[in-house]
C-alpha cells in the first residue's frame, strides 16, 4: 500500500503538528474522517426486527451524533456484549448489526451464522458465548489455550491458533517456534471456510498489520463485520518512521476499508485507558477505542 510523502517544514513542532491529527484519528477516529457525501436513506423498522440473541443485549441503536460523518451507518437494530454495569472494565461491549438488510439476523435466525475472535489471552468471552448460545458457529483463536482445539459448547470452539500478518517460514528456524501463527487467509482455507459473519480482534496493537493484510490480500471480501479493537499510544508491532508518517499509514488503512464498502456503525471510547495518542498526553482521548463497521455488499 503506498504512503505518501512526509509533510513539508511547516510542521517543525512534532507534537503541533499531530495535534489535529491526533483528534482526528483518536476522537471517534473513523466517525468524523468525512463530512460530505450522501446519507443513506432511512429506513424503517422490520416488521419481525428482534434476533434471537438474549434480550438483555438487544437496543435499538441511536443515529450518528450531530456532526458525525455522514459516512457512518446509522443501524437501527444492534446488539451488543455489554457486560453487566458492576462487572469488570475490562469488559468491552462488542457490537454487530442486526439490521435485516445486513443480513447477520437472518443468519442467526437460519443457524447459519459464523463468528471469528481473534485474541491474546484476554479472559473476557462474554460475547463469544452470548454469540454462541444464539446459534453462531464461533471460532476462538488464542495461543494461550492448553489443547490445539477445544469444544467448550456446542457452538463454541477454542482454537490454539494465533493470527498474524504473515505466515511462518518452514525453513527459517526462528520462525519455527512460531508454528502456531498463520494469517487469516490462510486459516480460512485450512478450515474450509469461505465466509465469516463477524469478525472480532483484540490484538494488543497487531490489529494495524492484520488488517493491512486483510486488505492487501482481499480478505475482506469474505467478512461481513468487522469489530476491532485499535491502540493508539505507540505505532504497533512493525509500524515506524515518523510519527506523521503512522497517522497517515493509520488513516490509509480506515480510508481503504471506506473504498472497499465498510461503513462504521458503532465506536466505543474506553475511558479505563491512559489518555494518550502516540505517546503523548491528549486530554479527552483515550488509547483505546472499540469500532464496528460493516460491509454493506455482504450477501
Amino acid at each position: 500500500m503506498a504512503r505518501e510523502k512526509s509533510p513539508g517544514r511547516g510542521c517543525s513542532s512534532l507534537s503541533r503538528c499531530l495535534l489535529g491529527a491526533a483528534l482526528l484519528v483518536g476522537l471517534r477516529l473513523c466517525a468524523e474522517l468525512r463530512r460530505a457525501g450522501p446519507r443513506p436513506p432511512a429506513r424503517s423498522a422490520p416488521p419481525n426486527p428482534a434476533p434471537p440473541l438474549p434480550a438483555a443485549h438487544v437496543r435499538p441503536a441511536p443515529g450518528p451524533p450531530r456532526g458525525a460523518s455522514r459516512r457512518q451507518i446509522a443501524c437501527d437494530h444492534m446488539s451488543t456484549g455489554s457486560p453487566a454495569p458492576d462487572a469488570s472494565p475490562a469488559k468491552k461491549p462488542w457490537s454487530v448489526c442486526l439490521d435485516d438488510r445486513f443480513g447477520l439476523a437472518h443468519q442467526i435466525r437460519n443457524k447459519q451464522c459464523r463468528l471469528y475472535s481473534l485474541g491474546l489471552g484476554s479472559d473476557d468471552t462474554h460475547f463469544e458465548v452470548s454469540m454462541a448460545n444464539s446459534g453462531c458457529e464461533v471460532h476462538r483463536f488464542d495461543p494461550s489455550v492448553k489443547s490445539a482445539h477445544i469444544l467448550e459448547s456446542q457452538h463454541l470452539w477454542y482454537h490454539r491458533l494465533s493470527i498474524n500478518w504473515r505466515d511462518p517460514h518452514p525453513a527459517v528456524a526462528a520462525q519455527k517456534l512460531h508454528s502456531n501463527t498463520r494469517k487469516l487467509g490462510t486459516i480460512l482455507n485450512e478450515f474450509g471456510h469461505h465466509k465469516i459473519d463477524v469478525l472480532k480482534a483484540d490484538l494488543e496493537s497487531a490489529e494495524w498489520k492484520v488488517l493491512e493484510n486483510l486488505i492487501l490480500e482481499d480478505v475482506l471480501e469474505q467478512i461481513g463485520q468487522l469489530l476491532f479493537e485499535i491502540h493508539l499510544h505507540w505505532p504497533g508491532f512493525e509500524v515506524g518512521g515518523s510519527d506523521s508518517s503512522v497517522v497517515r499509514f493509520w488513516y490509509s488503512l480506515l480510508k481503504e476499508l471506506e473504498r472497499k464498502d465498510f461503513r462504521l456503525f458503532h465506536s466505543y471510547k474506553d475511558l479505563s485507558k491512559p489518555q494518550l495518542f502516540l505517546k503523548k498526553d491528549i486530554f479527552n482521548a483515550s488509547s483505546c477505542y472499540t469500532l464496528s463497521w460493516v460491509n454493506t455488499r455482504w450477501k
